[in-house]
This record gives C-alpha cells, structure tokens and sequence, in this order.
C-alpha cells in the first residue's frame, strides 16, 4: 500500500450528499478483485452519457460535460470533496479502489458511512471528516478559485488552504500509523514474517504427518 504523508492537490468538488457506493462503482463492475483497473468507471453513471459495461472502451464514450470529473480545470485532481454521508449503501471495497485508481489520495466530507470508512484507510485513502461548516467554506472558495489546491499534512493532522487558514482535523491513532507507513492488513500482518517462519518450520519438525 502507498504511503500516505502529506499532499498538495487539487481539489475537485462533488456537490452532493448521500452519494453510494453504486453511484461511486455501479455493481457491474465488480466481477474483478485485481483492486486495480476501476479507475475509468468511477461514477460511470454520472461521468458518461451511455450505459458503462466491463471491457468497454471508455475512451470512445461519450462524457456528460456537466459533470464535474470531465470539466478541465478539474483534470489531475487528488483530493476530493464531498458532503455528508459519503459512501453509504453496499459495503463493496471496489468503490475505494476506483476512487484510489482514478488518482485521489485523500477525501473531504463532514461524514462517511463507517463500511466506506473503514476501507479507504484499508486501502491507502485518507477520508478527512471536517465540520459542515468547513466544508461549505471550502465548495465555495473552489467555485470561486479556479486550479484550488490544498495541503495535507497527515502527521500534523492539518489541511492547510491556498489563504494560510489551517483547519486540524482528527484520526485515529493506528489508522495513522498504518497510512504513514503503508501498511495493509498484510503489510502488518508481514512485519512479523520472521516469527511466522519460525512457527511453521517448528510445526513441520513437531508435526511431520501433517506437511505428508
């Protein structure tokens, strides 16, 4: 997993609340589990003007120019912003793979649902929770300034905006640990490979009949 400690992005804003995780990755596309190659369908409903199906060439489809993803001076954006109970619905894990292989790195919502929430800090995502109020500043600052970044330091816990107004924001303190390193369940499930080794040479010399 890549590690996650600070960020200077652009932000693209989804002016929505409620968005699910059929609307981030519709259910079609979950027949793989390579956690790689969603990127292209993320939003498929919203962002093109066809029905999205696997295997298609997205490059010919035709793109809603309405939808913010497809507009210019959003092109290359890392960090996303969103409002209230982003990612509610199926608990699918596809939809934080999409958001990651499309290029985000970190999310911004006053509130997640917890499955949702769970799997971005799984999978090398940082979902910022700030207050309602935040992120109204921060929708209205983007609509005004065009190519508006912000920076993300993790290990402080700040956002930091283009006019100096630093906002903390909190999170747990394994999570953290966990993105600072780049460890996934089998990163730190590895860190101990050693003792693992160990184990199961011992088992394999106390238990033969069990390896025969």
């Amino acid at each position: 997993m890549q590690k996650f400690t600070q960020l200077d992005g652009l932000v693209a804003p989804l002016d929505r609340a409620n968005v699910d995780t059929d609307a981030i990755i519709p259910k079609q596309f979950l027949k793989s589990i390579k956690r790689s190659g969603f990127g292209p369908n993320l939003f498929d409903e919203w962002r093109y003007m066809d029905h999205g199906e696997p295997g298609m060439d997205n490059s010919g489809r035709p793109l809603n120019p309405n939808f913010v993803l497809n507009q210019e001076r959003f092109k290359g954006a890392s960090v996303l912003l969103a409002r209230e109970n982003f990612g509610c619905g199926s608990s699918r894990e596809h939809a934080p793979w999409a958001i990651e292989d499309y290029g985000f790195r970190a999310l911004i919502a006053p509130s997640y649902a917890d499955i949702f929430f769970n799997n971005c800090f799984k999978n090398g995502l940082l979902p910022i929770v700030l207050p309602a109020s935040e992120v109204s500043a921060l929708f209205d600052q983007v609509a005004v300034f065009p190519a508006y970044r912000l920076r993300i330091d993790l290990d402080a816990q700040t956002v930091t905006r283009p006019d100096g107004k630093v906002i903390p924001f909190d999170v747990d303190a394994f999570r953290k640990y966990c993105l600072l390193n780049g460890l996934d369940d089998i990163g730190l499930t590895l860190r101990h490979a050693d003792v693992i080794r160990e184990f199961e040479s011992r088992r394999r010399a106390e238990q033969p009949w069990l390896f025969s």
